[in-house]
């Protein structure tokens, strides 16, 4: 423990995770919003802060889930002479949905697709109804955060504090925070760019083709001081014009 406390790599880790889940966390609020809505209005803030803890439960059991799978390194069956393992197919498979689902958020954003505001799904009939809902729809929806996670941390207790980081501080600040991404689109485009690249990465570490972490990192790294420089220059823009 001491080791992981005192390992830079694993802070970056930690702080690029936690990112990515609180970004892409934003469009569960939304459906979150929805599925509380069937409730009294008295019951709504109960049921979305105790829906998003059962959430974080169960995002806990799938990202446990798949970091077991992805510890089975015995061969299945080979192709082209290169045996492929349960890990192997996991970050196969893992990496073709997260590159096959950021290509088309990212294409959705680009072409301007309205997010859907129908959960398909019948009225909930009582509070545990709306809670098994929400839990249903974190599932769903947060697959592409936890294989990222599964990707990049070797620690499963990184990958564990990142996801409870992140749902303390969508508890906490889910309403300014949805604003701010709102306000600044690129920041989901950027986070969306994010998890084509890890998509990518573990493809290659599935197909045997080792990709330094380190590379990983920097160009991420880069990105978003690139994006914090394009917010700033955003804002001093807008305060000049206002100022004019």
């Amino acid at each position: 423990m001491i080791e992981l406390l005192t390992d830079p790599q694993v802070w970056i880790t930690l702080v690029t995770l936690s990112a990515i889940e609180i970004v892409l966390g934003i469009d569960n609020l939304v459906f979150i919003s929805i599925a509380v809505s069937k409730l009294p209005y008295a019951q709504r803030e109960k049921a979305r802060k105790f829906g998003i803890a059962v959430a974080c439960i169960t995002r806990i059991a799938l990202l446990l889930t798949l970091a077991w799978l992805a510890g089975l390194t015995s061969d299945l069956f080979s192709v082209f002479g290169q045996g492929i393992s349960v890990r192997d197919l996991v970050l196969i498979l893992g990496g073709a949905f997260l590159l096959v689902k950021g290509t088309m958020e990212m294409r959705d954003m680009i072409v301007g697709a309205g997010e859907s505001e129908d959960v398909h799904s019948k009225p909930a009939a009582s509070f545990m109804a709306v809670i098994a809902q929400i839990a249903v729809i974190d599932i769903v929806f947060s697959l592409d955060s936890v294989i990222a996670a599964v990707g990049m941390a070797s620690h499963t207790s990184v990958m564990v504090a990142a996801i409870l980081l992140a749902v303390a501080v969508m508890l906490l600040a889910s309403k300014p925070l949805g604003e701010f991404i709102d306000r600044n689109p690129t920041i989901k485009m950027l986070a969306l760019a994010f998890i084509v690249l890890v998509g990518a990465y573990l493809v290659a570490d599935g197909f045997e083709v080792h990709i330094p972490k380190g590379y990983l990192y920097g160009a991420m790294g880069f990105s978003a001081l690139v994006e914090c420089l394009n917010l700033w220059a955003k804002r001093r823009a807008m305060r000049r014009v206002e100022a004019d």
